[in-house]
């Protein structure tokens, strides 16, 4: 179970949504990660690191590389989330489209 608040927490740098579009390219090096960045390497490893603890991306040991690739389990729960948060909306405007009907059709009356 992916912790959201420590997900949205994580997704609200740029730099860190930037690292996971990448990600949905395939897996990356921290290196590779840091290319388009004008930031150190370390500063990169950090937003790793936040993402990795916030369950969005997990790495593994290929020798001396670690690459870096997105978490399925954590991007389809994010998602599952913000399928409900659209479900609860489009109620809602549902509701709001009802009774501006329902007003317009009481003013024609008049």
């Amino acid at each position: 179970m992916v912790d959201l608040d420590a997900a949205f927490s994580a997704l609200g740098d740029p730099t860190r949504r930037a690292i996971l579009a990448r990600l949905a390219l395939g897996e990356a090096t921290v290196m590779e990660l840091a290319q388009p960045f004008a930031m150190s390497q370390p500063a990169i490893s950090r937003h790793i690191k936040v993402l990795e603890s916030a369950g969005l991306i997990s790495r593994r040991v290929e020798g001396t590389r670690r690459p870096c690739r997105l978490s399925p389990v954590a991007i389809a729960e994010i998602d599952q989330w913000l399928g409900m948060m659209r479900k609860a909306l489009a109620a809602n405007y549902d509701r709001l489209d009802a009774l501006l009907a329902t007003m317009e059709k009481g003013e024609g009356k008049e």
